[in-house]
Formats: C-alpha cells, sequence, structure tokens
C-alpha cells in the first residue's frame, strides 16, 4: 500500500483511485432523449426518408465517449442475428420461420443513417447490424445535453414480426421500430441490444412527430394529434374539416409528452371510432371493417374503457389523455398510449388480447423495467393484471389465474425451466421464455399474495406504481416496495422463484391420535420453502387454520378475510424437512386436513395436500 503521496508513483496511485471512485459511482439516474422527427413515406415504394433531431441528456455521472442507436428493421434482412436464430433455436415463432431468409430485394427492411452530427460537429458511426456505433468527436460530460441531428432513409418490410407493411389481414403499414432510437444507457451502463425478436427498454422523452402520408390514408398510435383539422378523417374536434394537402399528401402532426417510444399504423380503409371517458381519456379504436371484424370491434369499444378504470383502480392511474387500439401488427403488441391488435378475433380473443396490451401501458410503459433483463416483470406483471381485468369487466371467474399456474406447472415437468434471471433473449427454446416470462411472471405475483396477504400486496402494488413510474424499477426495488408494505422480510422468495428453477412441493405425510387431541406431520419434498396455510375442517362444519411461517420472513401475514381462524402459528425453520403440530382436537371429529385450500400456493404435486376422513 502507498502511504506517501509525495512520490511521484504514490501520488499517481492516489489520483488514479480517486479518479476510479468518481467513475463508479452507481447512484440512480435517468438519461432523456427528446425527438423531433419529419418523415415522407412513398406508398408506392414502401420506403421513407426523414430528419430527427435530438437533444439528449446525460443525467448519469459518468462521461459518455460513444452513443448507440437502434436501427430495428435492420433485422428483416436474410442473414440478420433475428434470421439466424429463428432458423436455428428448436421451437421458432411460426410467424418468422424462415420467412426472413426468403425476403426479396423489395421486401426486406432496412434502416440507414446517411448523416449525424453532435452539436453541429460530424460523428464517425458504423451500421453493425441492428445497432448503430456512434464514436463522438467530443464526449458528453455528466449532467450536460448534447444536440443530435441526423438524416435517415428506410424501407418497411413485409409483415413478419411486429413492424411491417400488407399483413395477412391487408393492413398496409405497422409502424413501430421505424426510427433510430438511441440505446438506453442506466446503472449498469449501455443496453445495445441487437434486435433478435424479443423485448424492448427506452429512454422516456418527449416526440414530435410530423409524417407525410398519401392523403387517402388515415393514421393512428402514440401522441395526440396536434392538426385535427387539417386531416380530417374523424380526428376534427370541432366538425369542420379544412384538409390542407401538399399535393396529394398530408402531413399528420403528433406530439407525444413523456413516452419511451414512438408507433404509427396507417391504412387507407381504417375506420376511425372516438369514446370519451368520464374522466377525460379519449379512447381511439381503429381496425377496417369487414364481416368478420366489424361486429367485434363495435362491441370492443365497451370493454376498453372499462379496462382503462379497472387498471387504473387496482394499479395506479393512467396518466395519458389518450389510448389507441388499432387493427395491425402480427398479433398484440403494445406501445406507448397504443397497441397494435390483429383483428379477425372472436370477441373474447379480441378483449382478452387488448386487455394485455392495456395492462403493459402499467408495466412496460410507466414503470418500464428492463424488459430484456426482466421480461417476467412486465410479461408476467401485465398477465397477471389483465386476467384480473377480464374476470372483472368480461369473463367472471372464481380463479382469474388459473391458466397462469397451469402454464407454470406445464414449463417445470416439461423439464425446459430456466431461471427467471435469464437474458429474454438467451433462453435455449421460446416455449421456455414464453412460460417463465408469462406465466411463472403471474404466478410470482398471485403466490405473493398467499404470503403476505392479497390485502397488503395490492396496496404494494399502489405503492409501487407511486414510487417508482417512470424510474426504471428492478426486482429489488420491487422487493423492497412490498417488505415495507407487510413488515416481512421477501428477500427468499426473490432468491429461490426468481434465481432458481427450485419448486414447492409439500405433503401430510403422517396423521395420527394423540391422547385427547392429534398429532400432523407435513414434510417439505420440494428444494423451495414457503409458508403454509394448513386448514382442518371438522365433521360439525367449523375450520380452523395452523398458520406456519418461515423463520427467515421475520414475522406473519396479516389474517385475511374470509379464512379460517387461525388456532396455532408457529415458524418452521427451511432447514427443517418436516413440521410436526399438535391440535386440541379429537382425531375422529376431522373430517379433513388441507394444505392451502386457496390454491395460491404453486406445489407441483397437489395429490398429497390433502387428506379426507
Amino acid at each position: 500500500m502507498c502511504i506517501n503521496p509525495a512520490k511521484p508513483f504514490c501520488g499517481l496511485f492516489l489520483l488514479m483511485a480517486l479518479g476510479g471512485g468518481v467513475l463508479a459511482q452507481t447512484g440512480r439516474f435517468q438519461q432523456a432523449a427528446n425527438y423531433q422527427m419529419d418523415v415522407e413515406m412513398d406508398v408506392n415504394t414502401n420506403q421513407y426518408k426523414g430528419t430527427q433531431v435530438l437533444i439528449y441528456t446525460n443525467n448519469s455521472p459518468d462521461t459518455l465517449e460513444r452513443v448507440f442507436y437502434h436501427l430495428y428493421y435492420n433485422a428483416f434482412q436474410p442473414g440478420s442475428m433475428m434470421d439466424e436464430r429463428s432458423r436455428s433455436i428448436a421451437d421458432p415463432d411460426r410467424r418468422v420461420g424462415d420467412r426472413i431468409s426468403k425476403l426479396k430485394a423489395d421486401e426486406i427492411g432496412y434502416l440507414s443513417v446517411s448523416s449525424l452530427t453532435m452539436n453541429g460537429k460530424p460523428v464517425e458511426f458504423e451500421e453493425v447490424g441492428t445497432i448503430l456505433e456512434v464514436e463522438l468527436a467530443e464526449p458528453i460530460l455528466p449532467h450536460s445535453d448534447a444536440k443530435f441531428e441526423m438524416e435517415f432513409t428506410g424501407q418497411v418490410p413485409l409483415q413478419i414480426r411486429r413492424s411491417g407493411r400488407d399483413s395477412g389481414e391487408g393492413v398496409r403499414f405497422s409502424m413501430s421500430q421505424w426510427y433510430p432510437k438511441m440505446s438506453e444507457y442506466d446503472e449498469q451502463g449501455w443496453h445495445a441490444n441487437p434486435y433478435i425478436g424479443r423485448e424492448f427498454y427506452g429512454i422516456w422523452g418527449d416526440f414530435d412527430v410530423k409524417i407525410t402520408i398519401d392523403k387517402t390514408y388515415v393514421l393512428g398510435g402514440t401522441g395526440y394529434l396536434q392538426n385535427p383539422n387539417e386531416i380530417g378523417h374523424g380526428y376534427e374536434e370541432d366538425g369542420t374539416k379544412v384538409t390542407q394537402a401538399k399535393g396529394d399528401k398530408l402531413t399528420w402532426h403528433f406530439n407525444a409528452p413523456k413516452v419511451h417510444d414512438f408507433m404509427w399504423a396507417a391504412d387507407p380503409k381504417y375506420r376511425h371510432d372516438k369514446v370519451e371517458m368520464s374522466n377525460g381519456i379519449t379512447v381511439h379504436h381503429l381496425y377496417i371493417p369487414s364481416d368478420d371484424v366489424t361486429e367485434n370491434w363495435e362491441k370492443l369499444k365497451e370493454y376498453t374503457p372499462k379496462a382503462i378504470a379497472f387498471m387504473s383502480e387496482h394499479f395506479g392511474e393512467y396518466p395519458y389523455k389518450q389510448y389507441s387500439v388499432i387493427q395491425g401488427g402480427d398479433g398484440g403488441m403494445e406501445y406507448p398510449m397504443a397497441t397494435l391488435v390483429t383483428g379477425g378475433r372472436n370477441l373474447n380473443g379480441l378483449v382478452g388480447v387488448m386487455a394485455h396490451e392495456l395492462a403493459h401501458s402499467w408495466f412496460q410503459g410507466v414503470l418500464a423495467t428492463n424488459e430484456a433483463l426482466y421480461p417476467w416483470m412486465d410479461e408476467g406483471f401485465t398477465s397477471y393484471a389483465s386476467s384480473l381485468a377480464m374476470a372483472e369487466i368480461f369473463r367472471p371467474s372464481d380463479n382469474p389465474l388459473q391458466g397462469s399456474y397451469s402454464g407454470y406447472y406445464r414449463l417445470v415437468s416439461s423439464g425446459k425451466e430456466e431461471p427467471m434471471t435469464t437474458h429474454s433473449d438467451h433462453y435455449h427454446t421460446n416455449a421456455a421464455y414464453g412460460a417463465a416470462a408469462y406465466s411463472k411472471g403471474a404466478v410470482f405475483l398471485a403466490q405473493l399474495g398467499y404470503i403476505i396477504g392479497e390485502e397488503a400486496r395490492d396496496k404494494g402494488m399502489l405503492s409501487y406504481w407511486n414510487t417508482w413510474g417512470f424510474k426504471h424499477p428492478n426486482v429489488n426495488d420491487f422487493i423492497r416496495i412490498m417488505e415495507k408494505q407487510s413488515g416481512l422480510e421477501l428477500d427468499w422468495y426473490k432468491e429461490y422463484f426468481v434465481y432458481t428453477t427450485k419448486t414447492i412441493d409439500y405433503g401430510i405425510k403422517e396423521v395420527k391420535a394423540e391422547g385427547e387431541g392429534t398429532e400432523i406431520t407435513l414434510e417439505r419434498i420440494g428444494l423451495m420453502p414457503m409458508p403454509i396455510d394448513l386448514v382442518i375442517t371438522y365433521k360439525d362444519g367449523t375450520s380452523e387454520m395452523v398458520y406456519l411461517p418461515l423463520e427467515i420472513m421475520r414475522g406473519e401475514k396479516v389474517p385475511e378475510a374470509g379464512a379460517a381462524s387461525r388456532v396455532i402459528s408457529q415458524d418452521w425453520p427451511w432447514t427443517n424437512m418436516t413440521k410436526t403440530i399438535r391440535i386440541n382436537k379429537k382425531y375422529d371429529s376431522i373430517k379433513s386436513i388441507e394444505i392451502d385450500p386457496s390454491k395460491r400456493l404453486a406445489d407441483i404435486n397437489q395429490e398429497n395436500n390433502k387428506v379426507e376422513y
């Protein structure tokens, strides 16, 4: 160790150490990226050209020598990483398969930057697949702004995955992931992930976008239309159409505040309907009328506002004044203030996919965890929320999460499960990714209600929204919210259920008379420990609960409304594979004994959970 700073080497060492300390700051921060874009679409060639002015704010403590842009459309070219992955994975997405490898020159997608400056000075850049690597002429210092100006061109790919033109339902343009988008930089560094086909992560900012396109086209998507009276097509606010066209084209001007992406869709056949909610939110529906679409989309107008109201009540107040459901894409995909949904669905499917994509507005749009690293915190929480919404507004169910539990159990039995810490692009199979992100992620929340009580969990969800909105929370942030709400330690739950594939399996090992009472022995067969609600029902119709929290919880959940009254509460150390308790009721008075009658415990073998007499 150097202790004499007078020596040259010593002083250099201390300077390096101090400098390293500065660079190692890891406090939470949010970058900002405000976009101004002007694009013109050629509907005959399916190509467009545009300009972009981006004001990038470096709110980090770090000096940035490079930046990265996403060029998503370059994925839709033969030989791309998305193409290679789809043709090599064991269970490719049927929408993709080998289709990218067969695209012709006028069917591929591309996004190319022709010029780029920072603060008026040219910068060096290189297109590497779906990422533009930019070497800056001068660094962006901490807590400073930089102005990037670029010109770019693009070609809309044939509809394959999310974005594209001329879908199977005849939608001309589903314009998502269509512009050069600055990559996110956070306390973990840059997230310039190549586009393989999974999830997204973006910077919040304000978008000011002008889109010039043939005047016969109707547009919808992210953002508030700034010139409705110039456009017509049902958007005019006072009933006066003052169409101002540039020859055969119109310019649509949108503004979207505090969003992390911008999507739009366009078709000359779109019907545009509006619903005004009592809270001031305008709900737009855009679809192509046809025999198998119109009737259900007309009915959908009843359910979208109900879903928005449900989500706002249970998960946090929706922060925008607009939401659009638009026919397009290749299934259902969420974007800020809007979603793309395929149209030819029965009413049940249409309402279900709307509710799911809408719920993303909370978990992907505003909370916006890094989906690549924590896809289950978006897809799983969204699946949980949309299942509850569907049960409330459309299809009542005693167990709305049953489908998620079943999906998780199938994943376990398949032998293909991977930890939920797996990066979304790097799951070995699509099936393992889907079941983990959607099903197990939803079970995580439902089972949390079993651990801490549903009232505490539900209050925690609102606190999560209010605390972490627009801040990119991670799993630790979520767990801390729930710990504060419940007063229990929950790190063990995260570490077992998220970081491992260990499973839950408890059983009733033995029940026997013991004098004037009854002795019950439970066993933990699975590798994951959990608290136990053991309900004993007697022949006289009464019931009681033996509650066995884990010792590492450092407390007990508050008794839940409607649950059997507790007669015993004893900690169960996770190191002990069995637990024996004694109740002061005769053996022959018992009708049944059951572990978790609520079925919220994700026990993979429930055949040993109940005995009856």
